[in-house]
């Protein structure tokens, strides 16, 4: 029995704007989008995930596409709760299976009710055991940092909903700090500049689209211009703008700079010892954020430290939310205490 047990446990990033799923002994088997669409007349769910996501913008009255995650905490508990009994579900296509031990991913700042929403949904969707674990932490163990030598470890973990940014020494973290501005932000500063400068109303999609083409965080060697579509908010009618990437850039100013700003600030708050040893071996940047163009580049600029994205930044937190479940003994002690949080 022990063995079937053992195959069961898993790691959940829950984040804002994805939800990865490990499984141990087998890998990631999810990667999807974290919304659900609800038909609000019944409250069921309609769909989950990839199907949801292409739903937002799109509903009619009855129906309405969620995203349960906001900033990186729950803001509605129910769909928060289904949205991970489904992903449980189809990770675990025998109904009968023997409930998981389950290790979830949460940001740093996050306070001790919110972790505790966190927790029950984990159990209200069939765990066994929950374990939680801070995603900064989570990010370093993902992207092969030596957390438990006594060096000076940065990691600038930029996701959806937060932006966490930590020094980690000896299997803790010495100093964090975590900002609730991060990929979605950096979405509604583009709809913003579009409807101030241009008089034009974009939907998230194409806002996190436009992003994600045409996004930067330093100037590029070549600046290209591309061709956006929108509302007219004068006439109401579909119109087309031409921007530039510097235009994009300079509407992402301001988050992009309180991002800079927060690992400004988490660099002031480090022992020199362990300052020291960031300018040798650098910040690690991962997260869903570490894609945009530039921005290595950016806190290079402005922190004069060396600045290196993981390897694949968008599963550096579910892999190492996964490496606590595959050894789960040797790495217990990162876990947030429960005993501390009560």
């Amino acid at each position: 029995m022990a063995g079937s047990l053992i195959g069961r446990d898993m790691a959940v990033d829950l984040g804002t704007a994805n939800t990865l799923v490990y499984v141990r002994g087998k890998g990631v088997l999810l990667d999807e989008p974290s919304v659900v669409a609800l038909n609000t007349t019944t409250d069921e769910i309609l769909a989950v995930g990839h199907e949801a996501k292409r739903m937002i913008g799109r509903t009619p009255d009855n129906i309405e596409a969620i995203r349960p995650m906001k900033d990186g905490v729950i803001a509605d508990f129910e769909a928060t709760e289904q949205m991970l009994r489904f992903f449980i579900r189809s990770v675990h296509r025998r109904r009968y299976f023997a409930k998981p031990r389950m290790v979830i991913c949460v940001p740093s700042g996050i306070t001790a009710v919110e972790q505790r929403a966190v927790k029950e949904a984990g159990y209200q969707a069939g765990a066994r055991q929950v374990y939680i674990i801070e995603e900064p932490m989570a990010a370093a163990i993902g992207a092969g940092l030596p957390i438990h030598l006594p060096t000076g470890n940065m990691v600038v973990d930029v996701g959806g909903g937060t932006t966490e940014v930590a020094v980690i020494s000896l299997g803790g973290v010495v100093t964090s700090l975590s900002v609730r501005t991060a990929g979605d932000e950096l979405d509604a500063s583009i709809v913003a500049w579009m409807k101030k400068e241009h008089g034009l109303m974009l939907g998230e999609r194409t806002a996190e689209e436009v992003k994600m083409t045409m996004g930067s965080a330093f100037p590029l060697a070549d600046e290209t211009t591309a061709e956006i579509r929108g509302r007219d908010l004068v006439s109401g009618l579909p119109r087309t703008v031409v921007v530039s990437t510097a235009e994009i850039r300079h509407a992402m100013e301001e988050p992009l700079h309180t991002i800079v700003d927060a690992v400004r600030s988490t660099l002031d708050q480090t022992p020199p010892e362990l300052a020291g040893d960031i300018m040798d071996r650098g910040i690690v940047l991962t997260g869903g954020g570490a894609l945009l163009r530039g921005l290595d580049e950016r806190l290079r600029h402005e922190t004069g430290m060396p600045v290196h994205v993981a390897d694949d930044p968008l599963t550096s937190v579910a892999m190492g939310a996964a490496r606590c479940v595959e050894e789960f003994e040797a790495l217990q002690q990162v876990f947030v205490d429960q005993r501390r949080r009560r």
